[in-house]
């Protein structure tokens, strides 16, 4: 579907109540609010965004990135009546991690009325129809009860823990589909 307004944002699908749409720079002050939301620090981490500018080189450095290396990212969650920014779904490709996987966050206002769902069901779609992935990964963190349940709305189930390269923290591994082969290239951290 991908079609570009007259404000150069395109459109990547739509739902019956949500546009998802390419992040653009001047979407800085949407992106500062999110990602210093107490639940976004609780849930996914500190992005070490503390101005208009860091939010501009996150989306410089994150989704425009990605659209352009991979072909899909992370997107603007709005609401079609008012154009109102609500949050973020899209599809991310981690190293440890041998499929894409979901992801998505809203503000608190737009909690709570099924939107995420609306969005991840879009995505869900749009990943297997246009982009043709056969599996779909999700992450979170085991205390993320709203998104746990979220996701085995969507379908998935708990694969297994993981421990990302890097971190300390193990994180609930959830996929859409049995793995192809084995246990995937998720790497584990044999010291946790």
């Amino acid at each position: 579907m991908n079609r570009s307004n007259a404000d150069g944002q395109t459109t990547v699908l739509e739902t019956a109540r949500l546009r998802l749409r390419h992040f653009v720079p001047d979407d800085a002050p949407f992106i500062l609010e999110l990602v210093n939301d107490p639940r976004w620090l609780r849930y996914i981490g500190d992005r070490g965004v503390r101005n208009l500018d860091d939010a501009r080189n996150y989306i410089v450095r994150g989704p425009l990135d990605t659209y352009s290396r991979l072909g899909y990212g992370l997107y603007m969650v709005e609401l079609k009546d008012g154009d109102v920014a609500a949050g973020m779904c899209g599809l991310l490709k981690r190293d440890y991690l041998d499929a894409p996987d979901i992801g998505f966050a809203f503000l608190p206002a737009h909690v709570g009325k099924g939107l995420a769902h609306e969005a991840a069901v879009g995505m869900l779609g749009y990943a297997r129809s246009v982009l043709r992935m056969p599996r779909v990964l999700a992450i979170t963190n085991p205390e993320n009860e709203p998104s746990i349940g979220l996701l085995r709305k969507l379908g998935f189930s708990l694969e297994r823990m993981v421990v990302p390269v890097g971190e300390t923290r193990e994180i609930c591994l959830y996929a859409t589909a049995p793995p192809q082969s084995g246990r995937g290239n998720a790497r584990e951290n044999p010291d946790a």
